[in-house]
């Protein structure tokens, strides 16, 4: 297990040098910040100040060098707009989106695996058949036109729930949490699950292959032949050998929420990184940019790592196969 453990941590080192390879050369290679920041009146001279400054004059290998020596030592760099520390700017926001990441991912599961299950067990029922077509939805629909839909429903039509905004938060062991009040619910359910739409339709759809495929095993027939009852087989054999690639994938995507939360932080005015990276992008804050995306390849990687000794933990054949 150690061993596993171990190779994997190298892996994830590699490939995270890769990435700040790929990310630093695809954004400081593209536009000049100094043509936004500088007066469009400023002489030859005022410019080469302000791209000193900035530490722009240097050949791109050696911004990449000093970026990698303090990127060691857990500094991404300062923001060009902020002046603060462009780590620290991302990490202020991140509590706002990982706190909507989670909330998807749990409507995602706690709706998608019943829901999955029942398609899987009843397919030609009504039921499972409407299921299957409210799946489809959730995979053909546009992120931003669903959330757009709903707050006109919602917000203005109905006046149920409050268009955008995040709502008062509450400070829990130093993060900011707004699910700690009934107006903070309000202001994260459409959000979360218009996040989760996608995420609870790929949910359903694997939750339902996989009961299929389970119930044709030799392991369910000899339990039918036991005797034993249709919610045993089902919550004991069925579910735990159809969690295995749930897990994986719920990690994976995961990750993927955490990336891809752009679209809903824009439609729905939440102050998380998605917004903070849209307001970076659009006045070339190289430092913020950079950050923001070698964090989040940090995190995708460290939850395929942590899914990875889990899938291994449920699976032992995993760990002899990387063994051998």
């Amino acid at each position: 297990m150690l061993t596993f453990i171990l190779r994997r941590l190298l892996q994830t080192g590699f490939v995270l040098l890769a990435m700040s390879v790929l990310v630093f050369a695809g954004v400081y290679a593209i536009g000049n910040p100094v043509d936004i920041f500088i007066n469009p009146q400023a002489d030859q001279a005022e410019i080469e100040r302000a791209t000193a400054a900035l530490g722009l004059d240097k050949p791109l290998w050696v911004q990449y060098g000093l970026f990698l020596q303090h990127a060691l030592a857990g500094d991404l760099g300062k923001s060009f707009v902020h002046n603060l520390p462009a780590l620290g700017l991302i990490l202020e926001h991140m509590p706002a989106t990982m706190e909507l990441a989670v909330c998807a991912m749990l409507i995602a599961v706690l709706l998608g695996t019943p829901l999955g299950l029942w398609a899987g067990l009843r397919p030609r029922s009504v039921i499972g058949k409407s299921i299957m077509a409210v799946s489809i939805l959730g995979f053909s629909l546009p992120t931003f036109w669903v959330g757009l839909m709903m707050i006109m429903l919602f917000s203005v039509e109905l006046g149920w729930l409050p268009s955008s905004g995040r709502g008062p938060t509450v400070e829990v062991l130093g993060l900011p949490l707004s699910l700690l009040s009934a107006d903070g619910w309000k202001h994260i359910l459409m959000p979360a699950l218009n996040l989760a739409l996608f995420k609870l339709a790929l949910i359903i759809r694997l939750t339902r292959a996989g009961t299929q495929e389970a119930l044709q095993q030799e392991y369910v027939r000899f339990a039918r032949a036991k005797g034993l009852s249709n919610a045993r087989i089902v919550g004991v054999h069925v579910l735990k050998n159809i969690l295995i690639p749930i897990i994986t994938v719920i990690g994976m995507e995961f990750g993927s929420l955490i990336a891809f939360a752009v679209v809903t932080e824009s439609i729905f005015a939440w102050p998380g990184m998605g917004k903070l990276l849209l307001d970076s992008i659009n006045q070339l804050d190289r430092p913020v940019i950079v950050a923001y995306l070698m964090l989040t390849v940090t995190l995708y990687l460290a939850i395929n790592l942590a899914v990875d000794i889990l899938y291994s933990l449920l699976d032992p054949r995993v760990r002899l196969g990387s063994a051998e």
